[in-house]
């Protein structure tokens, strides 16, 4: 494995990359042939990238993007994260929800996302209605830490609400993508690029495909984990927004 990958994956598996006031506990780290298949590329102009330059911003300069998009938010508390929203309205016409039922969405955590994430989700959603998706299903995005959690520490990932956990895509015509049933990948396959594909490649599949690979290409998101990574992950796309790196991770 290229020294560059390693550096990247514990990153990935460290939980530390804004936590600058106490390091996040190292998680243990996955396996190396979850990896071997994996996409690591660190572009020439990483600041150029949406990614990169979210990670960077600031709580303020964060909520006034959301404002110019005309993103419908309110400001959250959540311990751990950096710039917490709920989103009160849909993104580009998609709308991003759990399955909680909707009077539970107001005050559910797992709706909290740091402002970083939705202007990322933002992005997203412009490809999604391209696709004509009108609906994303997601698990989570905020995952309250433990109480004993420190109150100046910052989370990433889900701990620091910098990750969405997407599901399920459903289209205006009621044609429902689900990642569980549609993507048909395997554990260590490519997920993107020249050689990569679902197999078989139903319609389902193959939109599904499209779908995260124009995500990739466009640099939303700084680590993308399909059904492709490992078993955890058969039935989601992780979509995360890694700060204070310039480095994009995809399997």
């Amino acid at each position: 494995m290229r020294p560059h990958l390693v550096v990247a994956l514990a990153c990935l598996t460290s939980g530390s990359a804004i936590a600058k006031p106490k390091k996040a506990k190292a998680r243990t780290k996955p396996t190396a042939k979850h990896h071997l298949s994996s996409r690591f590329e660190s572009p020439p102009d990483p600041e150029t990238t949406p990614a990169v330059r979210y990670g960077e911003m600031s709580a303020a300069d964060c909520q006034a993007e959301l404002g110019k998009r005309d993103i419908k938010f309110e400001s959250a508390t959540a311990r751990g994260v950096f710039a917490p929203v709920r989103l009160t309205g849909p993104l580009h016409g998609v709308e991003f929800h759990t399955d909680e039922a909707e009077s539970k969405r107001e005050t559910s955590p797992y709706e909290v996302g740091d402002c970083r994430l939705v202007l990322a989700m933002d992005d997203f959603a412009a490809i999604l209605a391209q696709h004509d998706v009108v609906s994303v299903r997601h698990y989570s995005m905020w995952r309250p830490p433990p109480k004993s959690w420190p109150d100046d520490k910052l989370g990433s990932r889900h701990d620091g609400a910098l990750a969405l956990d997407a599901g399920r895509f459903t289209k205006h015509d009621g044609t429902v993508l689900d990642i569980v049933k549609d993507f048909h990948g395997a554990i260590g396959a490519k997920t993107c690029g020249d050689g990569a594909g679902p197999h078989p490649a139903t319609d389902k599949a193959k939109e599904l495909r499209a779908i995260l690979c124009e995500t990739v290409t466009a640099h939303l998101f700084n680590v993308v984990l399909t059904p492709n990574f490992n078993r955890p992950h058969r039935n989601h796309f992780h979509l995360e927004v890694t700060t204070g790196v310039k480095w994009f991770l995809v399997h």
